[in-house]
């Protein structure tokens, strides 16, 4: 179901709207609204794509969407718990305008889950508009740590293949020649597109999607930190464990004690 398909969010004469659902399915069209837009996951994991770019959304996170950001959903746990507010912004403060994700802390967490008694709701509760108007202006007081974790697509047509490699066989010890191969084009030009294209180097983006893809893993709860490790293609723990942390500049077991 998306809220998108049977409800004209900017249609709504009201300034806040609140939607939950048990076990959210999404199509995957992409779309904007003149609202902004916070996504919390109560449980299991989301992607979503938002102006070209690929953010993971994993428990107990939440995401703030800029209003008129074009985005969609993308592949997600088996069942997920979400919880989306609209908001109609009229603030100048830059958090608003940036996409952001971050650990959803305790008080935030409530005030979300309080929330959901207004689920859905068409008409206008002024005890919803005053509740939610606190919330939204708070929000930016609430983000101790926003994640920069996300990967960019390139718009290169050159870099299709490129892409299709490494996102099949990041846990392999790939071959950078293998990918210029690919590509029809020599390692250093190579390089040099892909890096104005994703702002990464093609090593840095293999170790992000590995970053990315443990994050799921440990999201979903089936997996320890040491399975996922190797799971996703490290030798050893302790070459996860410092990847991990030059990523999110945090180590794993930081981030699952944010997901319980």
């Amino acid at each position: 179901m998306n809220a998108n398909d049977t409800i004209k969010i900017d249609d709504l004469k009201k300034p806040y709207f609140v939607w939950f659902e048990e076990n959210w399915v999404h199509d995957d069209v992409l779309h904007h609204h003149q609202k902004g837009q916070l996504v919390y996951v109560e449980s299991g994991f989301q992607y979503i794509t938002i102006e070209e770019k690929i953010y993971l959304l994993p428990q107990n996170h939440a995401i703030w969407i800029p209003p008129n950001a074009v985005h969609k959903t993308n592949s997600h746990s088996e069942k997920i718990r979400l919880m989306i507010m609209f908001a109609d912004i009229d603030t100048d403060n830059p958090f608003y305008d940036e996409v952001n994700v971050f650990s959803v802390p305790s008080v935030l967490k409530e005030m979300i889950k309080y929330a959901e008694k207004w689920s859905k709701l068409m008409t206008t509760d002024h005890h919803e508009i005053f509740f939610l108007k606190a919330l939204f202006n708070e929000l930016p007081q609430f983000v101790e740590h926003s994640l920069t974790l996300h990967i960019s697509l390139p718009k290169d047509k050159r870099l299709t293949k490129v892409l299709e490699h490494l996102h099949n066989h990041y846990r392999n010890e790939i071959k950078m020649t293998d990918l210029s191969d690919t590509a029809l084009l020599s390692l250093r030009t190579l390089e040099r597109i892909f890096k104005k294209e994703t702002g990464l180097t093609l090593s840095k983006y293999q170790q992000m999607l590995r970053i990315i893809k443990s994050l799921e893993y440990l999201s979903s709860g089936n997996l320890t930190i040491s399975e996922t490790a190797y799971e996703v293609g490290y030798k050893s723990v302790q070459a996860y464990t410092r990847s991990f942390q030059s990523v999110m500049q945090f180590r794993p077991t930081d981030f699952i004690k944010t997901i319980q």
